[in-house]
């Protein structure tokens, strides 16, 4: 049996900017692209959904009018070899709404929460990924066997293109970078 047999042809070759940009939302829908090649990513939980919705509508509540937050859309890293990642918050100027790819130069924070199956990714790849595309601040939700999360922050070094670390966060979010935000997580 042939690999094009299991998966289609497409994931087995990288693909352009352009090819992608001519999917429909279906198609990009569950997905991310890493250095040209689709990465399928795994359905997220009904904690990791609700656990990135309370996280979007408390940061767009304090965000004010310049500000969006949202959660499952592409953010655009690099063109050549495109990689695409799909944060589960995204918090990005309101003025870029309607522009399409969102790029790292109109995004203030990416939130990952951290799932079986994404650790890695979350806590090394994407983090790096983030900070060498200039992406000011990233947040890491970690799920805990208690229920209640944690949330480490991390503000990027400009110079370095680094990030270094930020407040860590159990149950209750009181950030007040990159603006103040108050989300309590623990009655999850």
């Amino acid at each position: 049996m042939s690999a094009e047999m299991v998966a289609p042809a497409w994931m087995h070759s990288q693909i352009s900017a352009e090819q992608y940009d001519s999917w429909s939302e279906e198609q990009c829908a569950g997905i991310e692209i890493v250095d040209g090649m689709v990465v399928v990513t795994p359905s997220a939980s009904k904690r990791h959904s609700r656990l990135a919705r309370i996280l979007a509508n408390a940061l767009e509540a304090a965000a004010g009018p310049d500000w969006n937050a949202d959660t499952d859309f592409d953010v655009r890293l690099q063109d050549v070899p495109l990689t695409n990642r799909r944060p589960d918050v995204i918090v990005y100027r309101a003025d870029t709404i309607d522009l399409t790819p969102t790029r790292p130069k109109h995004v203030l924070l990416v939130v990952e929460v951290v799932s079986p199956g994404s650790e890695t990714t979350d806590r090394v790849v994407k983090v790096d990924q983030y900070a060498k595309a200039g992406i000011p601040f990233y947040w890491r939700v970690e799920q805990t066997t208690t229920g209640v999360p944690i949330v480490y922050s991390y503000v990027l070094d400009p110079a370095t293109r680094t990030y270094r670390d930020g407040e860590a966060f159990t149950g209750t979010v009181k950030a007040t970078a990159p603006f103040p935000v108050t989300v309590d997580l623990g009655a999850l």
